[in-house]
Parts: C-alpha cells; structure tokens; sequence
C-alpha cells in the first residue's frame, strides 16, 4: 500500500484586531503583552519543525501541502513566513508541485508583500473577505474595507499566484439577499479560482454570541440561511466554480489539495499553538497559550498537551463524516442505506447504482443529518 500523503499546518495566533464572531485559538497584542514577541514568533515555530523532523519515522516521505494559517499569518512579515517554509523545505523536503498556501487578511499585504511571498515559494493565498457590504463587515467586526479583497486577489494574481481564495460568510444579521449576491458579484471579478463559503455560526463565549442573547441582534435563521447557500451555489456554477465539498467550489485544477488531505485521512503535522496533528493513526494537539507552547519548545520538549488513538468504530464514523461532504462522495462499503435519503432526495440514486453515496444539493444542506442515518445503529 502507499503511504498516506504528508501535509504540514502552521498556525500563527495573531491577530490586528478581533472579529466578534471568531472562536480560534488567535490574540490580539493588547491581549497577549510582552509574553510573546510576535517579532520573534517564527524561530520558535521553525523550532517546532526541526523537532517534528526528529520525531517522524518516515524518512524520505517529503511534504504534499504546507498550510499557514491563523490568526492573520502576514501580520509576521514575507521574510519570517519565508523562513519557516525553507526550514520545512530544508528539513522535510517538498514535492516538486507541493503546494504552499498562506491565509491573509486584505489590509495585510501589499503588492510587495506578495512578490515576496511568491518569490519564497507560496504558491495559493487564501483572503478573509467574508462580504461587500459596509453593513455586514461592521456586525462582523471586520476592519477591511469592501473592495480591499478584490484589489488584493488582483494584486496577488499580478504577482504570479495562480491559485487564489476568496472566503465568505453567509447568513449575517442585517444581510440581504442582494447583498450576498453583489458579494459573489466582486468574487467573480476578482477572477479567483476558489471560493469557501460558510453560513455564519454563533459561537458560545463570543461578542457576537452575547449580542445575539441580549437581543441585540436577532440569531441565523436556518431557512434563510438554506436559502442563500442556494445563491451562492447557483451564482458560482454559473461562473465554471463547482462544489467539490459541501462549502468549497473551484475551477478545474483549483482545489484545495491541503484541505483534501484532511478529508481523505492523510497524514499531517500541526505546528503552533493549539495545532492538532495526525501520522500513523494517532492524534494530538498543543498547548493552546503561544507562551505557553514557545516556553516549551524553547526547552526542546514537546508541545503536546493531549493525544488520542480512534478505534475501529471512530475511525469509521470519521471516514462517513468527511467523507459524505466531498463531490466525489464515499463508497457504499459496509454502511446501510436507509431508503428515506433516496426517498427524500438527499443522495443520488445513480451514483448509488454505482456503488456511492453523493449528496443532492438537498443533501448538502441537510449533510449533518445523512451522517446520522448513515451511521445509525
């Protein structure tokens, strides 16, 4: 058998200013202090590197994907995020068409900023755009400008990226349907090869959740929210973009191949604070605090705050859970079909001829459910 392909995440945990609705493991300097020098932040994440390198078995396995994400990981400079890819380059290797992505913020970058980070070897960038509208960037706490993704997927493209990501958020208080439709407008101008589309979700313990409890804000209608997947979906077709995961679309050749390794089950290692990491079957993440981490890597031990190993049953549950998301859908071995998702229009009945499930439209936005009578004992 082959060996699973291997990916490397890193995670940067800064941010210029916090969104009200994020929940990841980011902070703001304000929020840090002087515990962690963010100048100073990639050594200790190139340090991570050169220990994983020590502790992988698999010896002349090189990297499939590097994803750097966050957090805003420009906000450390192209010249640091360079030098962690070299030190992943030098230390692992890469695959002659790896490829290397970067998240970024639009008010992040400049032109220069991605000639560098071209030059240094990324070859995607992934932009946080979330919507046009001044309206829903406000409610979102966002503090780009509308307009500012689009000039910056164009910059990126001027600077050699071939491939580029536009991010949205659906379904924010305030929002209209035309507003989500001149937001997919500016997408399509930008010519990118990607987009990822998310309903927005309130997170427990966020200013966003505690607007929305204090009545502030009224909480996602889940029909509306129905509603403008069907927008977006529709919209991206139209313009060549196909779904290839319930909230991804791209053009031929643009997918994610990063992101696809993790729906596949393939091998990868998380490298910053609170990264999780997968190789051989067994799990684990890191301390969550960058002080926390940086003080442990500094001492040359691991970061690891927890690990777990799936049985026979998680594993199985794990592969129908992601696997039941991707357009190319997952073989029907070893799992019933109940009538009722071909009854109820939500898995082809075609592709079930042919031996896979593969989600309606209908499906898609019911996925949560298929799983569950997918897995059912």
């Amino acid at each position: 058998m082959s060996r699973p392909r291997l990916g490397i995440y890193v995670h940067v945990p800064f941010c210029a200013s916090r969104c009200g609705y994020c929940d990841f493991n980011t902070y703001t300097a304000t929020e840090l202090g002087d515990s962690v020098r963010r100048d100073t932040f990639h050594e200790v994440l190139a340090d991570e590197v050169r220990w994983a390198r020590r502790q992988d078995g698999d010896e002349g396995r090189q990297v499939s994907t590097v994803f750097v994400g966050g957090g805003t990981p420009t906000l450390l400079g192209a010249d640091a995020l360079a030098q962690v890819l070299a030190t992943i380059r030098d230390e692992f290797g890469l695959e002659p068409d790896a490829e290397v992505t970067t998240e970024a913020n639009p008010d992040s970058v400049d032109a220069r900023m991605l000639a560098q980070l071209r030059s240094a070897g990324f070859t995607r960038i992934s932009f946080g755009m979330q919507s046009s509208a001044p309206h829903v960037l406000q409610v979102l706490d966002r503090t780009h400008t509308p307009g500012a993704s689009v000039q910056a997927a164009l910059m990126a493209r001027e600077a050699g990226f071939e491939h580029v990501n536009l991010d949205l958020i659906y379904g924010t208080p305030g929002e209209t349907d035309d507003d989500l439709r001149r937001s997919l407008d500016d997408v399509l101008s930008a010519g990118v090869d990607h987009v990822s589309a998310y309903a927005l979700i309130v997170e427990e313990g966020t200013p966003l959740a505690r607007r929305v409890r204090s009545g502030d804000l009224p909480a996602p209608d889940d029909d509306v929210m129905a509603d403008r997947y069907v927008i977006v979906d529709d919209a991206l077709a139209d313009a060549g973009l196909d779904w290839y995961e319930v909230s991804n679309w791209a053009r031929a050749g643009g997918e994610c191949r990063h992101n696809l390794g993790y729906w596949h089950g393939d091998d990868w290692w998380g490298i910053g604070p609170g990264a999780h990491s997968h190789v051989a079957g067994r799990r684990w993440w890191n301390a969550r605090h960058p002080r926390t981490y940086a003080e442990r890597i500094r001492a040359g031990v691991s970061a690891e705050d927890g690990h777990e190993v799936l049985g026979a049953r998680e594993r199985a549950l794990e592969r129908v859970l992601l696997g039941v998301r991707l357009a190319e859908g997952l073989p029907v071995d070893g799992l019933t079909i109940d009538a009722t998702l071909v009854e109820d229009g939500l898995i082809d009945p075609d592709r079930l001829e042919q031996g896979r499930i593969v989600l309606t439209r209908r499906g898609r936005l019911l996925a949560d459910a298929v799983v569950r009578t997918l897995t059912a004992d």
